[in-house]
């Protein structure tokens, strides 16, 4: 009898302790909007929910399982056709966090105790028109590291597109702050200015720095934002933001590396073995995938995540981090598997080159990139499974794509060494630049990878300067991956000449700016 009891005793214990280690719910369409679920309302089956690895899709009745520790982020991951619930400052509530001990203590304050697990984590969903075709606002590397810095963000950035329409949601590309993390909420109130529903990502300066593993690097984040690996769908687009700092590094301890940890991989792979091959998959994080052996990046990572897209025709990544411009296509040298290159975004920065530069008739700084992109922000605009990439310049005419920098004046019939450059903002080596002088014949120009002498020209202004210019002097400049030259012709007619470039794009749009110079007589020495 005694060993009866005990036996049962034990069942009971192993069922309690392998009950803890679920979690089920319901996925549900919140007809009333209230985000409980009502008897009368439905499940949705056929949905992916996650715990952070697994993903599991729910039944007919709208329900799922999942296994759970002590912690885990269960989130949804949104259909096509739903909308999420918003908190008051436009983010997406599409999780629910499981830290029963909550963060460990660590200098930033991370996530309370969330208490024993409910007995069903539920998650509300509305049904919303959306159409194949729309627009997402990305924002890079937003990185203030002080209220000043938020503030001129807040108006030289979100002010242009405040209450913007016809965008359904945008996203931040990490590096939301500069290391403080008492900015989150500053940021967040900057934002929600947009009107939109906003997703954010984490970067290497949203960071715990004083988290003893990379896992735990991202508390502060979490109770901000939640998870920092995650996904959802809208039309025919499958997007998946992950966080691919690794801090410390595991190479030294010290610092960090770009990669990411086999738990986040494992869940990329569970989560595209529910997306249809023939949608349109969109990887966003902080720091470029970079080329093989570049050292920025943990190179059997990258070599994982391409293996896991092998059967996705239509993909992109983006990232931004290097407060740069740049477009990269990895081949199958590089080891991407298909014939068409993977095509990668760097997207520029709204804080341009950090807040420096001086200051616009607003009072903010100009901050123009070290490449010569002037700070902004980018759309990506899509149809179906297709998409196109734009980069609109703060405080400028959308049409202002090219900046061109030329001689304000030449002699008449002497060779120089000077040359009209056009730096296009959102080209690549495989673009095509031209450009005629006076409606001209149009000529090819070259393709050069060296520094913006536009931006040189502006550092010559700082370094140089009789006085002492307000703000803080931009970075040193860097070789640019979207510069083009060409021959400045001075064989003309004296006097004034026009400029024109045409830069077409990888997507087969034209962009044209026009600039001047002139054409002066040789000025003889007067004895």
């Amino acid at each position: 009898m005694k060993k009866t009891v005990l036996l049962a005793g034990s069942l009971l214990m192993a069922w309690a302790v392998q009950a803890q280690s679920m979690v089920n719910g319901y996925v549900y369409e919140d007809a009333n909007g209230n985000g409980k679920k009502d008897r009368s309302e439905k499940g949705i089956g056929k949905v992916a929910v996650t715990n952070g690895r697994e993903v599991a899709l729910t039944n007919g009745k709208g329900k799922y399982t999942l296994p759970v520790g002590e912690d885990n982020i269960i989130a949804v991951i949104k259909p096509s056709g739903y909308q999420m619930p918003l908190n008051q400052n436009n983010l997406p509530q599409f999780y629910y966090i499981h830290k029963p001990k909550g963060s460990p203590e660590l200098k930033f304050k991370g996530v309370a105790p969330t208490g024993p697990l409910p007995k069903s984590v539920d998650f509300a969903l509305a049904r919303a028109k959306e159409s194949d075709e729309f627009t997402t606002l990305l924002f890079g590397d937003p990185q203030p590291y002080t209220v000043e810095e938020v503030d001129f963000f807040a108006r030289g950035i979100v002010a242009e597109v405040e209450s913007i329409k016809n965008v359904p949601f945008g996203l931040s590309l990490g590096d939301l702050v500069g290391d403080n993390l008492t900015l989150f909420n500053p940021y967040i109130k900057a934002v929600q200015k947009a009107g939109i529903p906003w997703y954010n990502l984490m970067g290497n300066h949203d960071m715990n720095f004083d988290a003893k593993a990379d896992s735990l690097a991202d508390e502060t984040y979490e109770a901000h934002f939640g998870p920092a690996n995650y996904a959802f769908n809208y039309g025919k687009v499958h997007f998946i933001v992950l966080d691919d700092v690794l801090y410390p590094d595991p190479r030294d301890g010290k610092s960090y590396w770009g990669g990411f940890r086999k738990d986040q991989l494992d869940f990329v792979e569970n989560d595209l073995k529910h997306v249809p091959k023939d949608h349109l998959v969109v990887l966003a994080f902080h720091i470029p995938l970079s080329e093989p052996d570049g050292d920025a990046f943990r190179d059997e990572d990258r070599q994982r995540l391409f293996d896991l897209l092998k059967d996705f025709p239509h993909t992109l990544s983006l990232s931004a981090h290097t407060h740069l411009q740049k477009q990269d296509f990895f081949s199958k040298a590089e080891g991407w598997h298909q014939d068409k290159p993977h095509h990668h975004y760097n997207v520029g920065t709204t804080s341009g080159d950090w807040y420096s530069g001086k200051l616009d008739k607003n009072g903010v700084p100009e901050s123009t990139m070290r490449d010569g992109t002037p700070k902004g922000y980018a759309f990506l605009r899509f149809k179906g499974n297709q998409y196109v990439t734009d980069y609109k310049v703060a405080g400028k005419p959308k049409e202002y794509q090219v900046e061109v920098f030329a001689p304000k004046v030449v002699e008449h019939g002497r060779n120089t060494s000077a040359g009209i450059y056009a730096n296009f903002f959102m080209g690549g080596g495989r673009d095509t630049v031209m450009y005629r002088v006076d409606n001209g014949e149009w000529k090819k120009m070259e393709y050069q990878k060296e520094h913006d002498p536009t931006f040189l020209h502006s550092l010559h202004e700082w370094d140089y300067a009789e006085e002492l210019v307000p703000g803080r002097r931009p970075s040193n400049a860097v070789p640019s991956t979207h510069l083009w030259r060409g021959s400045i012709p001075t064989k003309l007619p004296v006097g004034q000449h026009t400029i024109e470039v045409k830069a077409t794009d990888m997507f087969g749009r034209t962009f044209t700016q026009k600039a001047s110079y002139r054409i002066e007589p040789k000025k003889t020495v007067r004895q």
